[in-house]
């Protein structure tokens, strides 16, 4: 390339290690790149992660989103020197015995959550989930509950909480995997239910949220009796349910798209043009092997994403120093680990 991009490109790409590399660099300043997912395999501690992620910004020489999963539980990228989340399913057995509590404690797991990635320069969790606790085991307890009402109240005070610590939230995944016993990470996921079941039971808690989420993810699951191709590349789920049904204004992100449900599509540039057809704002793409093969060979930006990601940048916070000084932070951060603690009452 001859010059840098002015406005980021809809692709959210996975770098492989603690540093970038000389090739990791040209990604970084690739036209249809808009930002970056992070991974276990990218961290060692808070120090480090500052460190990749200011250098990602300078590198690339341009404003790219930087997220990642850390919901808590089983999907917590970054562990040392960050306070260990119990996974959302505590938060929903703690609600049948107190409402109250319940609230408080999702927006503290959230406040703490963000904020901590925040300190490091991340801009977003794919946060919260808002699937049901139903049949899928590779969702189980990272969803709120069973109960559709405790999965839209603790999600509004999660939210809240993301949101008073500067981040962004986003509902996944759209429009529902929890009712399906297959992993869309490894294979073929089919709902066979009728729209009217899924708009009963797990499209809800989406409908319910939607005016305070910022961004949506896409479920890779094809639900045949409403259309045959999965939501993630289905007009219909994202503008017609999504954006018109639902009026649903915010960013629409595909989940990964090396994801064996994703093969659908077929290679992996008709699976990033499929999803953009459908209505997908930008798309995930974690396998450095996969984001090799991707822009090695492509100068095309696929599409401008500048507004749809630069809505989701991280809002500036104090040093980590002057935080740790407000007393209500510390004691936030006190109470997880307590939650921490305690959660074997409720497993």
């Amino acid at each position: 390339m001859n010059r840098l991009p002015q406005s980021a490109g809809p692709v959210l790409i996975g770098l492989g290690g603690t540093e970038v590399s000389t090739e990791e660099r040209d990604w970084l300043r690739h036209p249809a790149v808009g930002g970056v997912v992070l991974f276990a395999r990218n961290y060692v501690d808070c120090d480090q992660l500052t460190d990749l992620t200011t250098s990602i910004a300078k590198l690339a020489e341009r404003q790219l989103l930087l997220c990642v999963d850390h919901e808590g539980g089983r999907v917590q990228r970054f562990r040392q020197g960050f306070t260990r989340l119990p996974p959302l399913a505590i938060l929903g057995k703690m609600y049948a015995e107190s409402a109250s509590t319940a609230l408080d404690f999702a927006y503290r797991h959230a406040r703490v959550m963000a904020t901590e990635l925040r300190l490091c320069g991340v801009d977003l969790s794919f946060a919260p989930v808002l699937d049901i606790n139903g049949q899928s085991g590779v969702i189980g307890d990272r969803a709120f509950a069973t109960d559709i009402t405790t999965i839209v109240k603790l999600s509004a005070a999660y939210v809240a909480g993301m949101h008073d610590a500067g981040m962004v939230a986003t509902g996944k995944h759209f429009p529902g995997h929890g009712s399906v016993e297959a992993d869309s990470h490894t294979s073929h996921v089919c709902d066979p239910r009728s729209f009217e079941q899924i708009e009963q039971t797990d499209l809800r808690p989406f409908s319910a949220l939607c005016k305070s989420l910022d961004a949506m993810m896409m479920a890779h699951v094809v639900y045949p009796l409403v259309q045959e191709l999965p939501a993630g590349y289905s007009p219909y789920w994202i503008q017609s349910v999504l954006r018109q049904k639902l009026a649903f204004a915010g960013t629409v992100f595909s989940d990964d798209l090396g994801m064996v449900a994703a093969g659908i599509a077929g290679g992996l540039e008709d699976r990033v043009r499929a999803s953009l057809e459908a209505g997908c704002d930008a798309v995930l793409v974690c396998d450095p092997d996969d984001v090799r093969r991707l822009l090695s060979d492509n100068d095309e930006a696929f599409a401008n994403a500048d507004l749809a990601l630069r809505r989701l940048k991280g809002d500036p916070l104090p040093g980590r120093e002057e935080l740790e000084q407000v007393g209500e932070w510390r004691q936030w951060k006190k109470s997880i680990k307590q939650l921490q603690l305690e959660q074997s009452k409720w497993v």
